[in-house]
């Protein structure tokens, strides 16, 4: 029997978020709102998902702040 399975952590963009001066590089800028998961797919399929996490990523440089 052949079965085909993933694990993983997903990312899904969910529109503009804030303008914010980024921590990291000091710029400001337009923010990314993202949705992070993790999820388990079975032939190709999402079966399960958790962990679902909302955050917000400098355009810049990629830092992170949790929303």
């Amino acid at each position: 029997m052949f079965l085909l399975f993933g694990y993983g952590r997903k990312q899904k963009p969910l529109g503009p978020g804030g303008t914010r001066t980024c921590p990291r590089c000091h710029n400001t800028t337009q923010w990314t709102r993202l949705r992070e998961y993790t999820q388990l797919t079975i032939f190709l399929v999402p079966v399960l998902r958790w962990g679902r996490e909302q955050f917000e990523s400098c355009g810049i440089c990629g830092a992170a702040i949790a929303v």
